[in-house]
């Protein structure tokens, strides 16, 4: 009763209240785009644009992770989507690959790289990915486990672009 709570006092017990749950959450989002940058940065060097809004189809445009080589007509298109990094996005990752489908031209690979065995608790999301992959909207789905097919399946396609 006679304790004087601090600035730092409240913004403790916030992170104890669940908004600690959300910044380890960014940080899981943020750890699956730095692992998905050190793959294509392994294959392609600096020609890509990470973070970058691309040019599409029809002056169309759309938000992405990386784009390959650059987002003013890229060949490659990267989304990195973990199901746990932010609670508000959960639902967001169907329509955020919808997007990008309909901006990309029909010669431009998506390939969506997400973070794996959290998505069981969304699996009508999950299902509905694996639908857009298997109608040809996603080229692939990664995980982290699947880093060596990931990085292999970049290096095919840099070659198949000469890049």
């Amino acid at each position: 009763m006679n304790f004087k709570p601090v600035w730092s006092d409240i913004l403790v017990e916030r992170l104890r209240s669940g908004r600690g749950k959300a910044i380890k959450g960014q940080k899981r989002g943020r750890d699956l785009e730095d692992f998905t940058e050190a793959a294509v940065r392994r294959v392609f060097g600096d020609r890509y644009a990470s973070r970058c809004q691309f040019s599409g189809v029809a002056g169309k445009a759309a938000k992405c992770d990386f784009a390959i080589p650059d987002a003013a007509k890229p060949l490659i298109v990267i989304e990195s989507k973990g199901y746990g990094a932010t609670g508000s996005k959960m639902t967001d990752v169907v329509g955020d690959a919808n997007k990008i489908i309909e901006a990309k031209r029909p010669d431009v690979r998506f390939i969506l790289v997400t973070d794996g065995i959290t998505w069981t608790r969304r699996e009508n999301d999950l299902r509905r990915l694996i639908q857009l992959q298997n109608d040809g909207k996603i080229m692939r789905i990664y995980t982290k486990r699947m880093a060596g097919q990931f990085e292999s399946d970049l290096r095919t396609l840099k070659a198949e672009y000469e890049l």
